[in-house]
């Protein structure tokens, strides 16, 4: 064994052993689940019982964060087996699934792990804990790569709970973090007392009540496996900007079995902050979501065409940093300008190596002067050109291309001195299908169609933000 690095206990048995078997498994949950994205995803409520019994309840939460990008995952979970104090991180490693490694985010570990002396590491809470390594499979299948935190709580108190959610929001900062509270419901009452007790937590849920959900936990009007994480969730999410939240599907292992005489309940929700749903629509091109307001995108458009124009007249664009911190981030961003609906340019970096507005002013001006395949733009140009800004998620690097989602990803390829990127408003204009956008980035690279098969490729994938000049 990899030193710290947390083996499965559950594959073969809790979930399938053979990756094959398991990653088409969670994609066929995936598929038959229905949800509708709101807002900004801050957390999720999902289940921990075998794939058999919850797996298609907690689809309905992972399905939401398909082709999201996070900074780092928190999972909360209960502890099952092993007695202790506080919670215990497991700082160190990665934990194992049979569709690989998944990394701990030990900075961030540790930094949770210094904001109280009540969170530490303590082995045994981890070794046969099933309610952290069930959540792994739909995260992998989800996001692709990703670092996490595993979170076990020995203690699931009131005090306990405050401290741990205060200690995870404290040490997150800025970042872009995705928490998941692992829950069960009720256990082994009949089918209809187990509804109804799960009604009262799945209303507190919906109304982020923390105190309701607290006070029926104490007093055994409702249950909850994973209250204290439930609640952690809560408590963070809504400090995290987290403002609603919803109930996306209930179901107890009777719907499955037929065994209505002692069932155990499960359910998935999301915290999310509101607001961002509007923009999100009014923001969309050909099915993308972006970050940046409304305002942001328009000072990107004026600066792109203010510095053509300023090149043609041979003035020299201001340096102009701003004073919004997206627009000062360092994001790889591709500038294309067309003419009469025509390519007529297009450049850009794949990195994030300059603040975004200085990286818009230079590729503005590169697409409009140096794109080697279209002679330099002219002056009478200007009124017939439409400029659109792609503003990039930094590269996943993906081993199987059943991540890529038509659509939602860009493709970027290289092998040896090879490489071509394609950005995602490509697939969706030509009609292109994943092989289609793979053969077609291969070309782009310089490389046979079928490169992209070849042990030695690298595929990555990203996300952009698209936004043009509204005419």
């Amino acid at each position: 064994m990899k030193e710290g690095v947390r083996k499965s206990i559950l594959a073969g048995t809790w979930y399938p052993g053979n990756p094959d078997v398991l990653r088409r498994d969670v994609e066929n949950f995936l598929a038959k689940a229905s949800v509708k994205p709101e807002g900004q995803i801050v957390g999720l409520i999902a289940p921990h019982a075998g794939y058999v019994y919850s797996g298609g309840v907690a689809a309905h939460a992972y399905k939401l964060i398909r082709g999201e990008v996070f900074d780092s995952v928190i999972v909360v979970a209960p502890s099952h087996r092993a007695h202790f104090r506080g919670a215990s991180v497991y700082d160190r490693g990665a934990y194992e699934t049979p569709l690989g490694l998944v990394p701990v985010d030990e900075d961030l570990a540790r930094e949770i792990m210094a904001r109280s002396d009540n969170i530490s590491y303590i082995p045994g809470g981890h070794a046969q804990e099933h309610s952290i390594e069930i959540q792994l499979p739909f995260l992998q299948v989800s996001l692709g790569s990703f670092k996490f935190v595993p979170i076990v709580m020995g203690d699931q108190g009131r005090r306990s709970c405050e401290e741990l959610a205060g200690a995870i929001v404290e040490s997150v900062g800025r970042k872009r973090v995705l928490l998941v509270g692992s829950s069960d419901l009720s256990h082994f009452h009949d089918y209809d007392r187990a509804k109804k007790m799960d009604s009262r937590v799945l209303k507190h849920l919906e109304a982020m009540d923390v105190d309701g959900l607290f006070r029926d936990l104490e007093d055994g009007s409702s249950e909850a496996c994973g209250g204290g994480p439930m609640a952690v969730v809560m408590m963070a999410a809504g400090k995290l900007g987290a403002d609603r939240a919803r109930l996306l599907k209930y179901a107890n292992s009777g719907d499955v079995t037929g065994d209505r005489s002692g069932v155990v309940g499960y359910a998935a929700a999301v915290f999310f902050r509101s607001g961002m749903e509007d923009t999100k629509k009014s923001n969309k091109t050909d099915g993308m979501d972006r970050g940046l307001t409304e305002e942001e995108q328009s000072r990107l458009l004026t600066l792109a065409r203010e510095s053509i124009e300023d090149r043609l007249q041979g003035k020299k664009t201001p340096e102009d940093e701003g004073d919004s911190a997206a627009l000062k981030e360092k994001r790889g961003v591709f500038v294309s300008l067309h003419k009469k609906g025509r390519l007529r340019g297009c450049i850009g970096c794949i990195e994030g190596r300059k603040p975004l507005l200085k990286a818009v002013r230079e590729m503005a001006q590169s697409a409009a002067f140096e794109d080697p395949r279209f002679s330099p733009l002219h002056r009478e140009e200007m009124k017939d050109l439409d400029i659109e800004i792609s503003v990039l998620t930094p590269l996943k690097e993906i081993k199987d291309i059943h991540e890529i989602e038509v659509g939602t990803h860009g493709i970027y390829l290289a092998k040896g001195f090879f490489s071509g990127l394609l950005l995602p408003q490509v697939a969706t204009q030509y009609g292109w299908d994943r092989v289609t956008f793979l053969e077609e980035t291969c070309r782009k690279a310089g490389l046979p169609s079928q490169a992209w098969k070849d042990k030695n490729t690298r595929i990555c994938i990203f996300t952009a933000d698209i936004f043009g000049e509204k005419k």
